[in-house]
């Protein structure tokens, strides 16, 4: 049973692109074993709240199962450490605490518009070589129907997602890219109030329409209306992983196909991904490509290698060691309770 003694939350800046942060959760049982969370790009309320009320809530406090812990204090971060807690307690890894029973993981890659199309096929070209059967491209008005013809003359068996990041209007736009064989097309109108227009193109295309979804209640209404027939799970936005596993249930009643994507961060966040992406519903490519090897606090670190993703069940709990030393180095502020 654990019984969490002491809590510390780590404020991380990450030195890659515009310097994200990050914030980290340790908790230690009276045992000494330790549990470890992640959330990345936290909102401004994060941190308080975390500092504030999450030690009230678990410090003493006996329980037998996360899901017992109900909305705990600080989201994805606090309920990823008693996950990760709990799981190594017993031995387990966390993918199978969750229900997992995948070994390993497709990869897609994702790639970002280009300044011409030679260099797109390049950039394509060198994930092919690095092992990808999966890239998934983003798309939007003005560069759609041009770059993926491209793509899909120079590799006619490769595996496509499109991302077009809720940027269109007009389902007909969309509907012409189905003639090149997508595998996905991924937020293609901005929500909510757009399920509608969801609904529409999924009856005109083959490719399933892949959405987000931030709660049960989105997942049901969406596929009341017919609005997709593939979901795209983040662990941080659904807040908690037992909110994972409920929506994942209900995509796969429905006959969704699911896939999974993460935030880079120390690679913390990207290891619960894995373990959630391991579930029996998730046989679409997941995105957790590799974060920047001077971010990651972890060890192996998470990421692709041969286009695929080896989900760690060796070890317990996230299944990965986790550099302290490295965690202190790159902490601008840190609290303990």
């Amino acid at each position: 049973m654990p019984r969490v003694c002491e809590l510390e939350v780590y404020r991380l800046v990450l030195p890659y692109g515009r310097r994200p942060e990050s914030i980290l959760v340790r908790l230690t049982d009276y045992g000494g074993m330790t549990g470890w969370g992640e959330v990345v790009d936290p909102g401004p309320g994060t941190w308080p709240v975390l500092v504030e009320r999450l030690g009230k809530e678990l410090i003493g406090v006996d329980w037998e199962h996360p899901d017992e812990l109900g909305e705990i204090p600080g989201g994805p971060a606090a309920d990823m450490a008693c996950w990760d807690l709990w799981a190594r307690m017993r031995g387990v890894p966390l993918a199978h605490a969750l229900g997992g029973s995948r070994t390993s993981l497709m990869a897609t890659v994702r790639i970002g518009a280009d300044r011409n199309l030679d260099s797109l096929v390049a950039r394509v070209n060198r994930h092919v070589c690095a092992g990808y059967a999966h890239v998934t491209m983003d798309v939007h008005p003005g560069w759609d129907i041009e770059p993926l013809r491209a793509v899909r003359q120079a590799y006619p068996a490769l595996g496509i997602g499109l991302d077009a990041r809720s940027a269109y209007t007009d389902v007909g736009a969309l509907e012409a890219l189905d003639a090149y064989a997508p595998s996905v097309i991924e937020r293609p109108f901005a929500t909510p109030g757009g399920l509608a227009d969801h609904a529409d193109l999924q009856e005109r295309v083959a490719a399933p329409v892949l959405l987000e979804v931030s709660s049960e209640r989105e997942l049901d209404e969406a596929v009341a209306v017919g609005a997709g027939r593939a979901l795209l799970i983040r662990p941080a936005a659904l807040g908690s992983l037992r909110g994972v596993r409920r929506v994942h249930d209900g995509a796969v009643a429905a006959g969704w196909q699911i896939a999974c994507a993460g935030g880079q961060g120390t690679g913390l966040a990207r290891a619960a991904t894995v373990a959630a992406a391991s579930l029996p519903g998730c046989t679409l490519p997941c995105d957790v490509a590799e974060p920047p090897r001077s971010a990651q606090i972890v060890t192996p670190p998470v990421g692709a290698s041969g286009g695929v993703v080896a989900v760690p069940l060796t070890q317990p709990g996230l299944g990965h060691d986790i550099d302290e030393t490295r965690v202190r180095r790159l902490a601008k502020e840190s609290h303990r309770a």
